[in-house]
């Protein structure tokens, strides 16, 4: 959690946690354990927190406390903000790189990790095999609801052979019938008159 600081137009600092002044060397401290500071200007409300800072580093260094090589101080002037953001990236991710390389020497985490790993593999799988019977339920209710060809009833197909034989029938007594007609109309004369 980060610690809010006051800072009063005599730079003067207040710490809100505790209630009271405190000390550029108590900061100091307090940082080196880990702890984070915000200070804000108690007139203006603006941050303060980059210029305190380097006043910490400045106090340190004219008691003969020098935290940074000279070589960075000279580079942080130099390139100024950007040296910083690009600085503090670097650290976070070379940090990052640690933690990561650090966790993953642990045996439970990397049996956890591998053990997660084949399970994503199990469930990526199961997921394409609900969705292969998905696509045949699909497939099956689709031919279930396609219109079928009428298969004829056993009448019809009798009534379809005696409609043939009926006709056969028919053409065979007009056929007797127009020969009968034939003899006795116009068929060969007797000597009989």
């Amino acid at each position: 959690m980060i610690r809010l600081i006051k800072r009063y137009g005599s730079r003067k600092l207040y710490d809100t946690e505790e209630s009271r002044y405190v000390s550029l060397e108590e900061l100091a401290g307090w940082i080196r354990h880990g702890q984070e500071i915000r200070v804000i200007d108690n007139k203006s409300g603006d941050d303060v927190t980059p210029q305190t800072l380097t006043q910490i580093i400045s106090e340190e260094g004219r008691r003969g406390i020098s935290m940074l090589p000279n070589e960075l101080l000279h580079e942080l002037i130099r390139i100024g903000e950007e040296a910083v953001s690009s600085g503090v990236e670097h650290v976070q991710n070379g940090v990052d790189r640690l933690m990561r390389a650090s966790i993953d020497r642990l045996g439970p985490v990397r049996r956890a990790r591998e053990e997660m790993s084949r399970l994503q593999h199990r469930l990526a799988e199961l997921e394409a095999s609900l969705a292969d019977l998905e696509q045949q339920r699909m497939e099956e209710e689709t031919r279930r609801a396609a219109p079928r060809k009428a298969k004829p009833t056993a009448a019809a197909r009798r009534g379809g052979q005696g409609g043939a034989r009926k006709s056969a029938a028919a053409k065979k007594r007009s056929g007797a019938k127009s020969s009968g007609q034939s003899s006795a109309a116009g068929g060969p004369k007797t000597g009989k008159a």
